[in-house]
Order: C-alpha cells, then structure tokens, then sequence
C-alpha cells in the first residue's frame, strides 16, 4: 500500500478494507440491516433476486403420456360388445354353457384320482400349483400313504420330501397330516360328504369342498371357483363381483343346480385352451358374437 493509501486510512479511522468487499463495492451490510429471504418451494432466495429461475434454465414440460391402446380398443368390437341387460342374464347364461359344452363335451376334473381321500390329498396340493404337476406328485404320495390313517401317521419332513415341487410344501404337509388325522379321529377314517363337514378339516376350504363334493361324490353344493372361473365370469358379462363367494352365488343363481359341477370344468377348460389370462384367442372363440369382452380382428 502507497503512503498516500495508507494515510487516507488512518484519516478515515478504518483498520482494514472487509475481506469480502469486492473491486468497486463498499464494505457488506451488516446483518441487522440486510434484507429478509423469502422462502419460494422450501429454498430461500433474496428478495433483491428474482424467485424464477432465467427463462433458458427453466425446463420443458413434459409432452402428455400417450395412453396405449388397450385389448379392447386395439381391435373391432363383436356386436354383442357390450353390457349384458340384467333382464337377458339368464338367457345369456344358458347361451354361454350351451357353448361350452358343445366345445367340450368331455370336460371333467384333470386331477387324477381314485376316490375322495385322493382327490381331497391332489386338491390341496393344487394351491398355486397346475394339475399337471400335482399328477406327477400324486403317484409316489399315494403309493406310500394310500389312507388317511397311513398319512396321519407320517413324518412331516417325509410328506415334505415327496411334494416339494408342488410349492408351499411345508404349509401343505402340515395341513395333509392334519386333515388326515381329523379324518380318522372324527369320521372313522372315511371322508365326510357334506360340506360343513369338509369345512372344519384342516386345509380345506369351500372351493376344495366343492371339488370333492360334485367330483367324487356326484354332489352338487356349489360352484368351483378358481381363477379361470373368476376371470371368464367377468369378461363372458355374467357378474362384476370379484370375490369368489360372491361369484359363486351370482353362478349358483344363474345356472340350474345340476350343471354346477360341470360349469366349472367348462369354465376351467376354456380358460386354459383359449380365453387365456393374457392374450386370450376372441378369434378362435365359439362366443365370441355373444361375448361383451370379445375383440375380433
């Protein structure tokens, strides 16, 4: 520093230039005397500055998201592609099984049995699983545990060994051993054959009851409602329930009691051969002029 400098300093009383004071500015404010911030989206900026950004910062919009053409807008709508009038359900109904019926005339259970223990053992074993791999289980189950009281008797890890491809095997062989032991001590080792009998066995539920009942003991108590049933129930228009006791009151209602067991297997059949869950086949479909989800090139 010159003298000259030096001296107009020690004029002025100051001791020293602020370190923050920049080529031509004076010292800062002090903080009492500053500005407030305004606060704009949870950051704060000076009010002496402006709260948008420049106009070459701000970023485009982004264009409106195309909303992909759905399964029934991708192709031509059959003529009944629409709702079912409540009033025509039940011709409806009758139309719809007819059909399937005449598809498939030999529909049935694809479960390999020989009487109810059997079939209750491969319909519990179905859950989260596909009858083709439940038949490849059964043979060795039954060859080794052929009644509930050889199965109530076995040792868990043993059961558990033999379905392990099946899914859920420890789940399953627990309720296996004890449904079969529920069996033997409560209905003398012989599979009831009502439904609230088969309801209080460990493992067993309405739709597995409905599976025994109308398959091996020629009973029709209710409709079988697996995911094929759900999901063909409300793309053939015959309810808009989701729950399966409600569907299964809706198809009960619908239907005459004595084809129950069988609107199931023809429900189950078409569902697996061409209304499938992802790209179901309209075009190959036998209701597809009567079907309100039908889509038809």
């Amino acid at each position: 520093m010159c003298c000259a400098s030096r001296e107009r300093v020690e004029q002025q009383g100051l001791h020293g230039i602020p370190k923050m004071a920049r080529k031509g500015q004076g010292p800062r404010q002090p903080l009492s005397q500053r500005r407030p911030k305004a606060a704009v989206r949870g950051k704060t900026v000076s009010r002496s500055r402006p709260a948008v950004p420049p106009t070459s910062k701000v970023r485009p919009k982004k264009a409106a998201a195309v909303i992909p053409a759905t399964r029934k807008s991708a192709g031509k709508r059959s003529a009944a592609a629409r709702r079912i009038d409540p009033g025509n359900r039940r011709a409806h109904a009758r139309a719809v099984f007819e059909g399937l019926s005449t598809l498939y005339p030999d529909a049935h259970c694809e479960l390999d049995y020989q009487n109810a223990f059997q079939l209750l053992v491969a319909t519990i074993l179905s859950a989260q699983c596909t009858d083709r791999r439940v038949n490849m289980v059964t043979p060795v189950l039954f060859a080794r545990y052929p009644d509930p009281a050889a199965l109530a008797a076995a040792r868990q890890e043993d059961v558990e060994e033999i379905i392990r491809s099946t899914g859920f095997f420890r789940n399953k062989a627990r309720n296996l051993i004890a449904m079969a032991g529920a069996v033997v001590e409560r209905h003398g080792g012989q599979v009831p054959a009502s439904m609230e009998d088969l309801v209080r066995l460990p493992g067993v539920g309405r739709k597995t009851a409905n599976v025994v009942l109308g398959n091996a003991c020629g009973i029709n108590a209710g409709v079988v409602v697996d995911t094929h049933v759900q999901r063909l129930s409300s793309r053939l228009g015959l309810t808009s329930e989701t729950d399966p006791e409600k569907i299964e009151r809706v198809l009960m209602d619908l239907f005459e009691q004595d084809r129950w067991t069988l609107l199931s297997h023809l429900l189950i059949w078409h569902g697996r051969r061409v209304c499938d869950a992802r790209k179901p086949r309209c075009g190959e479909c036998v209701l597809n002029t009567i079907c309100p989800s039908a889509v038809v090139a």
